[in-house]
């Protein structure tokens, strides 16, 4: 089957669409599909199998910014891509967005699944309601990632969806080697790894607060960046714990969880589904974070992570000193998150889109 897969958000820049994207994409070629990922890209493609659609935009989204393409000539390149490859299915993710999902979701060269992430609020779905009440009736499929997601679009624009929770590549986080840590002279301390966007709705700097009022004798490392790098900088620049890594690979971000003894996401908005808590428990690390419920889709607080109210920091602090310092709690939660992310492989949610794809255009088989 030819399946071109469709995405609104640079390739080049880590992101939690772009992430399902590419391993859905890697995971239907191991399968020998000949799918192909069209989107933008800020630079050389992550993956041979990626048609670049032009450079992003970073424009405002649902509290971040994203790196969209609206610009015509994104959508001309969509249009020519989507004429010369012929697809048998065309796998739209936020279709609603402006660039190429929402070109390709009107051109409607072939039959359409369409998988909706976002949660939260939306001023575009309000604004734009009819319109995009209109255009969604061109999705042969609609999916959505999460109960929250399913407020979100079904809320503003009806219609009817199917839930399917993000996939993750268990078997890419769990072949990669443990991170090597460097040796200080007090010795290794325990490690809290962050790993998100630089920027007020992820709570970066409620975690910060959290370590510096709780004294944890820990390392932080602080993986991305963004608008809120520079400053939040200066206010560790004389505090050894925090280490700014910049942005990493999915490799480096592997290897680190594989190493770090807490993942810690202490995000206070906006988030519709935890991939990173997945991938943080298929890595064997323990995890502490907000009790939103996006998150809530996958930690049970207790269970496999500790789940505290977002923006609390005298909770955050001490659900990190409590982890880091029972052994027994930090093993369960371990064990208990290694058995639920098997419950999240992308190989499982592959076979339900092929389920899908073969229902809405069984020509092909």
């Amino acid at each position: 089957m030819r399946i071109g897969i469709v995405c609104p958000y640079s390739l080049s820049v880590p992101g939690g669409v772009q992430a399902q994207v590419l391993g859905l994409a890697r995971e239907l070629r191991l399968r020998g599909h000949e799918a192909r990922v069209l989107g933008p890209c800020d630079g050389p493609p992550p993956e041979p199998f990626v048609t670049p659609l032009g450079d992003s935009l970073p424009l405002s989204a649902n509290g971040s910014i994203a790196p969209l393409a609206p610009d015509p000539s994104a959508a001309l390149r969509t249009l020519q891509v989507l004429a010369d490859e012929q697809f048998d299915v065309i796998h739209i993710h936020e279709p609603l967005a402006p660039g190429p999902t929402s070109t390709a979701l009107m051109m409607h060269s072939a039959p359409t699944v369409g998988t909706f992430h976002a949660a939260g609020t939306s001023a575009s779905y309000r604004i734009l309601r009819p319109a995009l009440a209109r255009l969604i009736r061109r999705i042969d499929h609609k999916v959505v990632v999460s109960k929250d997601a399913l407020a979100l679009v079904q809320g503003s624009l009806g219609g009817d969806y199917e839930v399917l929770f993000n996939g993750v590549e268990l078997d890419a986080i769990r072949s990669i080697a443990p991170w090597q840590r460097e040796l200080a002279a007090s010795g290794v301390r325990p490690t809290v790894f962050f790993c998100g966007r630089h920027e007020d709705r992820k709570g970066l700097r409620v975690l910060i607060e959290a370590v510096v009022r709780a004294n944890l004798d820990v390392d932080v490392w602080i993986g991305s960046d963004g608008p809120d790098t520079a400053e939040l900088t200066m206010v560790t620049a004389d505090d050894e714990r925090f280490q700014w890594l910049g942005r990493v690979t999915d490799s480096e971000k592997f290897a680190r969880l594989r190493t770090a003894d807490v993942f810690c996401a202490p995000s206070l908005r906006g988030e519709s589904f935890g991939v990173v808590l997945i991938e943080a428990m298929a890595a064997g690390t323990a995890v502490v974070a907000s009790s939103l419920d996006g998150y809530r889709n996958v930690a049970t607080h207790e269970v496999d992570s500790l789940l505290v109210e977002p923006g609390d920091v005298e909770a955050l602090g001490a659900a990190l000193a409590r982890v880091l310092g029972d052994v027994e709690l930090a093993s369960g939660l371990r064990r208990a998150g290694d058995r639920r992310a098997e419950e999240f492989a992308m190989t499982s949610l592959t076979d339900r889109y092929l389920e899908i794809y073969r229902s809405i255009c069984p020509s092909s088989y």
